[in-house]
């Protein structure tokens, strides 16, 4: 059974990326669909436990779920939650040839 983190820390989270890491949102969509998919218009991060995170991807009209787990494996602490998107950023980097800004 995964992790569930309490909710005042998923809404933060999911606050802060769907309003400050919208494009990341996007390259992440991008990278790890099947295959990468740049037909990809809009992804929203919609939720996440300690076994991945969840976007909802869209593609035109069309709208699919995709879960993508945590690099790292299984956590249970929000500081290990910022570590595993940064993460998946950095995959998602590498996986589509983008050169990935630095972290703050």
């Amino acid at each position: 059974m995964p992790h569930i983190f309490d909710d005042s820390v998923t809404a933060a989270v999911l606050h802060h990326m769907n309003d400050d890491h919208t494009d990341d949102n996007l390259l992440i969509a991008r990278a790890f669909s099947e295959p990468g998919d740049s037909e990809i218009t809009g992804a929203v991060m919609t939720g996440f436990d300690g076994d991945a995170g969840t976007w909802t991807v869209s593609r035109g009209e069309d709208e699919t779920v995709l879960v993508v787990p945590w690099p790292s494996g299984s956590i249970t602490e929000r500081p290990e939650v910022r570590r595993e998107i940064v993460a998946l950023y950095d995959a998602a980097c590498e996986r589509l040839g983008v050169e990935p800004r630095p972290h703050a």
